[in-house]
């Protein structure tokens, strides 16, 4: 199969998983309880949102620019921006494809692709370690029912299925099988051309991976790290206080619906769309017995606000690449 029809398989199944998800999250909306809610929403809060989601982008494009600058001392901040959201537009369509436009962006003679792309994989497990924090944080802050939806909704349901020795069994095997690729492919990387091009690859990943030990203001990196997750969740709070349906949350509960809703990235659907409405309206709902329509408000308010500003701002960054590409 050549790649192109790899390709166009595999956004095909996540446009029709994204199709899937989006109907199982508004099925049933009462859409009169619906407009009535967005009519009572409080703008200024939405404005405050784009404010806090604008900080974000530019807390990412300093966490990265410090990554990459001991591999490319010659690296803009403003370059560094640009491929930023140039990649966020690319996922809005392309799950996953936009990372590899903002290597493509980004990389030179002194930083090859491979060591952007490890860049890219040391930030990911610093969100995913953000992410658990977010999540611990605010099921014991708030355990009485947090807990409870947690144990309810994700823990028991998963265990049930599979069981926690299979969970347990499964991650020793997997472990297994990537130990067993690595040693073969450093093996055989001097005899044959396949294992010398990944471990070649491999090999830029670490170094990508690895700058973080080579940076010289680490503390800079730690502090952008909670600066990114500190807005999200402010972004999360401004849309519960843009309804007056929800004025008794606070920033414990926005704590717990953006653990929740950043669980949602790891489904591979366009965008998140279907993902995010579904976990966040079932949170809600669940936790706060608030009915269905407030809780997919509360997830379109916030996701649809949020592509928004990353469209605009990729429109603005892929004119400016182009117009420099052009000079």
């Amino acid at each position: 199969m050549s790649k192109k029809a790899a390709n166009i398989i595999k956004y095909s199944l996540s446009a029709v998983l994204a199709g899937v998800l989006v109907w199982f999250a508004f099925r049933g909306v009462d859409w009169k309880a619906f407009w009535a809610g967005l009519q009572q929403t409080r703008w200024a809060y939405m404005v405050l949102y784009f404010v806090v989601a604008l900080l974000a982008l530019v807390f990412r494009e300093e966490r990265w620019y410090a990554l990459m600058h001991p591999l490319d001392p010659e690296l803009r901040r403003l370059q560094v921006w640009d491929a930023i959201n140039v990649g966020n537009i690319i996922n809005i369509v392309l799950p996953g494809a936009g990372e590899f436009a903002r290597c493509g962006y980004v990389s030179s003679r002194r930083m090859s692709f491979d060591k952007a792309f490890g860049t890219i994989a040391c930030e990911r497990m610093c969100d995913l370690v953000a992410v658990v924090v977010l999540l611990v944080a605010a099921l014991v802050l708030k355990w009485e029912s947090f807990g409870t939806f947690f144990l309810e909704n994700i823990w028991h349901p998963m265990a049930g299925r599979l069981g926690s020795g299979t969970v347990w069994l499964l991650i020793g095997a997997l472990a297994a099988l990537l130990a067993l690729f690595f040693w073969l492919v450093y093996r055989h990387r001097r005899r044959n051309r396949w294992c010398a091009r990944i471990a070649t690859t491999i090999k830029g990943l670490l170094t990508g991976f690895a700058s973080v030990a080579k940076l010289k203001h680490k503390w800079a990196f730690v502090l952008t790290t909670v600066g990114i997750w500190t807005m999200y969740v402010m972004m999360l709070w401004c849309t519960l206080r843009a309804l007056p349906l929800l004025d008794g949350l606070g920033m414990v509960d926005a704590l717990f619906l953006s653990a929740v809703g950043n669980i949602a990235s790891v489904i591979p659907v366009p965008g998140g769309i279907g993902a995010y409405h579904y976990l966040v309206a079932l949170s809600i709902q669940s936790l706060y017995a608030a009915a269905w329509e407030t809780g997919i408000l509360v997830a379109t308010l916030g996701h649809e606000a949020h592509a928004i500003l990353i469209i605009l701002v990729g429109v603005i960054s892929y004119a400016h690449l182009t117009l420099q590409k052009r000079k």
